[in-house]
């Protein structure tokens, strides 16, 4: 039985054949350009409030990295940020390096590959429930970490407060509840399946 503070689920999954490198070449690019897709659908979501919108990439950023693992998540992000210098993907009307380097957001989408690899090799072995919410929280972190210094900078707040306060505290409530819901379709989907 296991318990709500166990990190590690024993319990073998046909999910997670998706994030282990023996899978098919066809099964790992699909899922890549899945969640590609997914982070795009989700940047079309969007509510301005100040510098930063309120957008649902995030949960397919950290999906990527739940189902794909480090690798896979990686290169899911990597893919929706090389499609963004060609495409209007991201939250913004623009795209292109020139519109990237010139968002004040930019930096959370330059973290979101990384977020994903964290995500991915922490939840490696902390697979429960408890475990992957505890790696989305570390991915998230490293996420809003970069992102508010490049707001920080981009945005040219007079103080750091100002960046922590518009580019991570404001969005805490919004983030636990993406990290819970992403956590429980991923604990709900290893145990079916």
């Amino acid at each position: 039985m296991q318990t709500i503070f166990q990190l590690e689920s024993t319990r073998p999954s046909i999910i997670d054949t998706l994030r282990q490198e023996q899978a098919s070449n066809l099964v790992q690019a699909l899922g890549i350009i899945g969640f590609a897709l997914l982070t795009i659908l989700g940047a079309q979501v969007r509510i301005y409030l100040w510098e930063v919108p309120f957008t649902l990439q995030t949960l397919a950023v950290y999906g990527s990295g739940l189902y794909l693992g480090w690798r896979g998540g990686l290169l899911a992000q990597l893919l929706y940020l090389s499609l963004g210098m060609f495409f209007p993907v991201f939250a913004g009307e623009g795209y292109g390096f020139a519109y990237m380097i010139a968002a004040a957001s930019a930096g959370y989408l330059f973290a979101y590959p990384l977020a994903a690899a964290i995500i991915g090799l922490l939840s490696k072995k902390w697979n429960s429930l408890t475990g992957s919410s505890l790696s989305i929280i570390a991915g998230s972190i490293c996420m809003f970490t970069i992102g508010v210094i490049w707001l920080h900078y981009a945005a040219g707040h007079v103080t750091w407060l100002e960046s922590i306060d518009k580019g991570w505290l404001r969005f805490i409530p919004v983030d636990l509840a993406k990290i819970l819901l992403v956590s429980m379709i991923y604990t709900g989907t290893r145990k079916y399946f």
